[in-house]
Order: C-alpha cells, then structure tokens, then sequence
C-alpha cells in the first residue's frame, strides 16, 4: 500500500511537469492523467453507490473513450499512430499503453498489487525519459521484459488461484448482492459497458422469473447431464466456473443457485488482461463490451514483445509451482459452463505492420508453451473427471427483432432433445455401416471431401458417432465423429463463415491424409496477408494441422430461424455447427480424454475417440496436440450432398440439395417446409 501511495502521488506531480521533451511527453502527460483517473475510481467507490444513470455512464466513457472507434485514430493504443508520433519506441510504448490500460479493473476489484506494478511500471519508463539522454529503443524494451518477467511468477500463479477459487469472489458478490433491476449494477464491474450490455440486462429484466429459471435450468442441466452421459463422478466435484457477458446476470445468478443445488460453488473471473495470461485477441472469463475489436486484434501477439525460451521455461515454472500450491481446489473443479453472445457487428480485422507480431521462432515457442500448458493442467484438472457446457444468446446489437430473435433462441435452445435423438440414431445407424462418408457442395461451392471411419470390430457394441443432443452442447444437433486421418482428404469451401468473432470470405481448406496442406481466403488483397490470416486465426500456426472432427448438423429449426431473421452470418459456431455438415481442424473432440469410454444412449460406445495425431500422446503427449478445435460449416443451401461409400463403392444419400433424404428423417424437413 506503501509503494501504491508513492506511485499515485508521482503520477500527480507529472502533469505539472516538463521535464520530458516532445515527442514522449505528449504520451506521459496523457497516460498520467489517465492513472490519476483510474486512482480515484478505487478512491471514490462508496460516492459513486450514490450516483445516477448517468454519472455511471460518463465515467464509464471517459475510462475507455481513448480505444473507441471514433477516437482510436490518434490513440497511443493504436500501433500505427504509436509508431508515427514516437517513432522505433512505437511498439514499446502502445504495448505500455495496452498495459496500463487493464488498470482500469484492477481499481474496481481494489487489486492494489496489480495497480501498483503497473504504475511503477509507467514511472520507471518516464523517469528514464527524464534523463539528459533518452533511452535506447532496446534499453526501453529491456525495462518491460524485466517487468514482465520479474512478475509472471505473481501474475500466473494470481490467474490459477481465481480461476478455481470460490472465496470473496469479485463478480460473484456483485450478482448475488445487487437489486439486478437497477441497472447501474453493471458500472460496478470496471468492464466497458455498451448499449448491448445495458439494452441485455433491460430485456431480462422484463422476464419472468420462471422464464429465467428455466433458461438458466437448461444451462444447468446441460452441465450435470454431461457428467452423467461423461460416465464421470459429479460429487467430486465443488466447484464450476461460469465465463459469460455482462447483461445476463439475472440467469448467471439463477445459475448460481441451482449449481449449489447440486453441491458446487461458483468461480468466475475476469478474462486476461496482463500480457502475461492474455493469448491471442479472445477473452476467457468474464467479459463487458468490446469498447474496439480492433484494438484487441492490434494487440493480439503483444506478448512478441518477450516471447523467448526463457520467459517459456519461466511461465511453465511458474504454473507447476502454482498447480501445486491450489492442488486441492484444482481436484475438485469441475469445468466451465459458458454463456457466448452473438449478434454484435460482424468484424473484420485490418492487419497492421505496426502491431507486434511473432517470428516463426517465435510461433514455435508459443506452440511448445501451448502445449506444455495444456499437459501441465489436465494434471491438475484432469480431463477424464471434468466436463462443460455452452449455451448461446442474441444482443440486441441483432437488430430491432431482439426479443423476438431472443425467443426464437430460448426455443431452439430447448427442443425436444428425443425426438433428435431418434432421428440421429437413425443417421448413425447407416454410417456405422460404411467406412467412408463423401461431401459435396453445389453451385458455387466447391467442397468435395471424402472422410474415412474407424472399422467396428464389433458392430453389435460400436458405433463411430456420437449422438450429440443437449448436454455439453447445446442446442441438440448434430452426430460427430474423428475419422481416420489416412485416407481424409478433398477441399472444403464455404462463401463466408464467422470462427472466434472473426470473419473469413471465400474460405477454402485443402486437405491430403486429413491435414490441411494449403490454405486461401479473400478477406485480403495479397494472398500473403489472406494466408497469414488463416495462419494465425485457424491453423495458429502449426506447420500441420489435422481434421479432429466431422459432423453432419441437424438442426434445421436454428438455420430456418436464421433465414428469416437474416440472421446466418451473426451466429456463433455453437448453433452455426448445427445448421450443416461442419469440419473442425485441430484437436478431437475428447482431446485429454481418449482413454475415457463414451457410451450413445442405445448403449454402444463411441470408439473414434482418436486419430493418427492424437494416439501419440502415448509415446509424447508433446506431438498429440494442438491446442485448439475450429468447427467451419458448410450451410444447408451450399450443401449439395452427403452419402456413405461402401467397401464396394455403392452409396446412400443422407442429404441431397441440402435436404434430408434418408428414410427416417423426413421430420427434419420440416422446418423448411414451413418457411
């Protein structure tokens, strides 16, 4: 608290000063009056319970105006203005800027260490500038890898504790002690609050409270059901984590409570905000708006800045040691239960020069980090105990349908999960009698793929797909399975697809023995710039990477509602992957738990569990992985065929035109008739 009091004053006395010559002190005058700012959010926490609306509001703004669209053209945080005011310093002093930036939470959570390292953090750098001589670039980038090193002990072991931790949770408080009806509860987060964020909470406000228990008890249920057909021990387990966006706290807390129904407490923190923990531009965790999806992108390989093999080593240290001090709390955790939103404003990423970015080594050791990672905590929270769910929602960013789109996907989220079941395993049935499975696409699609499966040695007992209804996954379905690499190939193509809030145009895959091979879109002038795209948003950057999944999606309710709300480019991959046959690249879908037998409802086990890739895990579980799974779609009306391949070449159609024509599901149809 000390050495917080001392930075705060310091910081004061800068804005009176000139000791800074231009073009730096443009860059300390603002950032100190933006920390004195941020100083007096925790200062003044008990006057603001009093404040308006509006007073939230403004304040709110003023915190984040500096990154919004409008103003971000001459911000420190936008590595093009930074490099074109300070020159070769640019990329250090917008990776301070970013930096500082996440200050803004640690003052609402009163998180004084985290307020204090990067203050004194800002002050080192401007002491350094108020020598007679300046700094050298690489003298300036030398006090930012010493920051961060010197701190990613701290900051990694501060992550794992409350990602696991139920006691005096920050945002648990705030839900389960606020009147949710005013909605000035949502300033008290620190998060960027926009129109979406308050507009969601006013709609949920208007509901029931029998409307809200039951989306909140399909979410629920979803996670319990997943231990159950998971075959896993739910009553191990004491803790969930819920990672949502703000707007929905009215369900998040019904959640809560119903969770401690079945014996667990609720975990939720915010997503990273030192570039220690952050990874790509995607947040994990708690999160309010996007004050500027741009500027998250700009700042998605930051951590360029001290990626070598000693901060690898480091970090990896750093959560052994964590992992074994929170040991018990990692034990009994029992996974994440995640509410996505969609309908925000499709984005499309501006590439820029300027922003740091990794070298090929570079990608390398982010690899290896990514995958001693993973392996260091399925240790810990082991992969064949825990389980999940995902539930997906609209915005009102959707458009002026809101409550009625939002009605459509509380239905669609809550179908008649036998019926599907019934029909799917009618589809399974006809796949488990062939070995390979051939896609194609019509009119300007030019997906032709060929899957191979695994051989049932006992057909009576196996089955290849998983009969997907709404457990984990929700909405219900799909039927998935990981095919045989060797064999897998052909070229997948769809017009336009959103993956991770990002949009790809024209995005065609090729594959040769199930691994994608090369690679296009047309989001870009120059194919390179389209290439380095994919590179670093599907294959992150992995020199090979292979098919860890096919599907054949059947909801036809979600992709009927999506064309009459026109509404197909704003969903999320969660209902997206329902609405046709999807690929995913990357790992299976029982990454970390192959071992772990996975039973259909008719009693069969699931035995493509694994894949070339994944089985070498047995030898190294360093080559098996690839840290991450993007499911892509082919929409229905880009859909010409899917059929079985016998071992003699004869076929049977399950779609055709984009329409189901196996007997037994002519109820899919349905909806299209209706239409």
């Amino acid at each position: 608290m000390e050495r917080y009091e001392l930075a705060r004053e310091r910081i004061g006395e800068i804005l009176e000063e000139k000791t800074v010559a231009e073009p730096y002190r443009d860059f300390f005058i603002k950032e100190a009056a933006f920390l004195k700012k941020v100083a007096a959010v925790m200062d003044h926490e008990q006057e603001r319970e009093a404040w308006s609306l509006g007073e939230h509001q403004k304040l709110n703004h003023e915190l984040y105006e500096d990154v919004l669209p409008e103003n971000y053209e001459n911000s420190y945080g936008n590595p093009a203005y930074a490099q074109k005011m300070l020159g070769e310093y640019g990329r250090d002093f917008t990776f301070l800027y970013t930096e500082l930036h996440g200050t803004i939470a640690y003052a609402f959570e009163k998180k004084i260490w985290d307020l204090t390292v990067g203050f004194e953090l800002f002050l080192e750098i401007y002491s350094a500038f108020s020598q007679e001589e300046i700094p050298s670039e690489k003298q300036v980038r030398e006090i930012l890898v010493s920051y961060v090193n010197d701190y990613c002990q701290d900051m990694v072991e501060e992550r794992i504790r409350e990602a696991i931790d139920a006691k005096d949770n920050f945002a648990v408080n705030i839900i389960m002690d606020s009147d949710l009806q005013d909605v000035r509860y949502l300033y008290r987060f620190g998060e960027f609050i926009s129109d979406d964020q308050l507009q969601t909470a006013e709609f949920l406000n208007s509901l029931s409270q029998n409307e809200i228990d039951e989306m909140a008890r399909t979410y629920t249920e979803g996670y319990r059901i997943g231990f159950i057909t998971g075959r896993k021990d739910i009553t191990k387990k004491k803790t969930v984590n819920i990672r949502y966006h703000l707007g929905f706290e009215r369900m998040v807390k019904a959640a809560i409570l119903q969770f401690k129904e079945m014996g667990l407490e609720t975990v939720i923190y915010r997503h990273s905000l030192h570039a220690v923990n952050r990874r790509n531009q995607f947040r994990s965790g708690f999160t309010g708006g996007i004050a500027n999806p741009q500027f998250d992108y700009d700042h998605r390989q930051d951590s360029a800045l001290f990626m070598d093999s000693d901060f690898v080593k480091r970090k990896l240290r750093a959560m052994q040691t964590s992992y074994d001090e929170y040991e018990e709390l990692a034990a009994v955790h029992g996974g994440p239960a995640v509410i996505e939103t969609f309908g925000e404003t499709p984005f499309s990423p501006v590439s820029k020069p300027e922003s740091w970015n990794f070298t090929e080594a570079q990608q390398k050791l982010q690899l290896e980090l990514d995958n001693e990672s993973s392996q260091i905590t399925n240790r810990y929270i082991k992969g064949d105990e825990r389980s999940f769910t995902i539930i997906a929602y609209p915005v009102p960013a959707i458009g002026v349908k809101f409550p009625e789109i939002f009605r459509e996907i509380v239905k669609i989220n809550t179908l008649d999960y036998k019926k599907y079941q019934t029909i799917q395993q009618t589809i399974i049935d006809t796949l488990d009698t062939c070995e390979w499975v051939e896609v194609k696409g019509k009119g300007d699609n030019e997906t032709d793929m060929l899957i191979h499966l695994h051989t049932l040695t006992d057909p009576k007992k196996q089955t290849n797909f998983e009969n997907c209804v709404a457990d984990v996954n929700i909405p219900v379905g799909e039927v998935f399975t990981s095919p045989v690499l060797a064999g897998t190939g052909g070229t997948l193509h769809v017009s336009q697809v959103y993956l991770n809030g990002l949009q790809f145009r024209d995005l065609k895959l090729v594959f040769d023995c199930g691994q994608v091979i090369d690679y296009t879109c047309s989001n870009f002038e120059s194919e390179e710039e389209n290439r380095k795209y994919i590179e670093d948003n599907i294959l992150y950057h992995h020199p090979k990477i292979a098919m860890g999944e096919f599907a054949i999606g059947t909801n036809t309710t979600a992709y009927v509602a999506a064309q009459k709300y026109q509404i197909a480019d704003k969903l999320p991959i969660l209902i997206a992957e329902k609405m046709g046959p999807h690929f995913a690249v990357g790992d299976t879908c029982y990454s970390w738990a192959e071992d772990t037998p996975v039973f259909n409802p008719d009693g069969k086990e699931i035995i493509a569990r694994d894949n070339e890739i994944s089985e070498m895990r047995k030898d190294d579980p360093g080559l098996a992985y690839f840290g991450c799974h993007t499911d892509i779609t082919i929409p229905y009306d880009e859909l010409g065929s899917i059929r079985t391949v016998d071992d003699e070449g004869e076929m049977t159609s399950i779609i055709e035109d984009g329409r189901f024509v196996l007997p037994g599901t002519e109820g899919l149809n349905e909806p299209f008739e209706e239409q």
